[in-house]
């Protein structure tokens, strides 16, 4: 279904009024009064976010990088994808994958094909992630981190990787989503 079908369909809510209620680094809340199909009239606050690229980036020998970022959210550390947003001057999602790999991790990617695009979280936001796997991943630098990222890197193999997935030992879901994805390819 196009998004012009959408807006046809018979479930569709009409929006009267659209306003950002709240700015911030990174991300917008925007609450719009809307029409439900009954009639009814209503409000809906959402979290509009970029688009993300996540990396499933792996080393020659098989292994794959991950994060270890603190969650202020959670409050505890979570292990992952390294991931970011698409920024304006990025040529391509497939750019936006390979400079979000360095800046995270300071590694490098020979190549990245993207294979897989999911809306996480659509009761609740319009964000979409864009899924790559990274091949040929070597550290060759520095990590360029933003001033509120803390992220220390570390590499598992893939087995590993998927047992912690499957087992619940990784509770990121936007990593979990991309192993499981994978897996089914």
């Amino acid at each position: 279904m196009t998004d012009e079908d959408s807006a046809d369909d018979s479930l569709a809510w009409e929006t009267t009024d659209r306003r950002v209620a709240y700015e911030c680094p990174g991300f917008d809340i925007v609450h719009e009064d809307v029409r439900l199909p009954d009639g009814t009239e209503t409000d809906f606050d959402y979290l509009v976010d970029d688009p993300a690229v996540v990396l499933l980036a792996f080393t020659p020998d098989g292994g794959v990088v991950l994060i270890e970022e603190w969650r202020q959210a959670v409050g505890r550390v979570n292990r992952g994808l390294p991931a970011g947003g698409v920024e304006d001057e990025d040529a391509d999602l497939a750019a936006a994958a390979h400079r979000e790999l360095a800046e995270e991790t300071g590694y490098e990617a020979e190549s990245v094909e993207k294979f897989g695009e999911f809306e996480p979280t659509n009761g609740v936001a319009d964000a979409v992630h864009h899924y790559f796997v990274a091949e040929g991943c070597r550290p060759t630098g520095e990590q360029d981190l933003d001033f509120n990222e803390s992220i220390r890197v570390t590499t598992q193999s893939y087995d590993d990787l998927l047992a912690a997935v499957r087992s619940g030992e990784i509770r990121d879901g936007r990593t979990a989503l991309g192993v499981l994805n994978y897996e089914l390819r």
